[in-house]
């Protein structure tokens, strides 16, 4: 096992949840008032958009510089 794989072993959940923070973001589909949009999350979780669908969702985060990533 490389040094790499032996320190992320041991990453505590918080972390965990950094990384990626500025390299990442995830989409997920949600309900809202029974129509589907899509909810954009930092790296940590916290939300930080919303987007009518999945493509302006990528978009925007790209245009954020940032790794877009869905969530199912």
């Amino acid at each position: 096992m490389t040094s790499i794989q032996e320190r992320l072993k041991h990453l505590s959940a918080s972390d965990l949840a950094m990384l990626g923070l500025n390299d990442i973001a995830y989409v997920k589909p949600i309900i809202i008032n029974d129509q589907l949009v899509f909810s954009i999350h930092s790296a940590d979780g916290n939300q930080i958009g919303m987007a009518p669908d999945r493509n302006t969702a990528f978009a925007g985060i790209r245009q954020h510089e940032l790794e877009p990533l869905s969530v199912h």
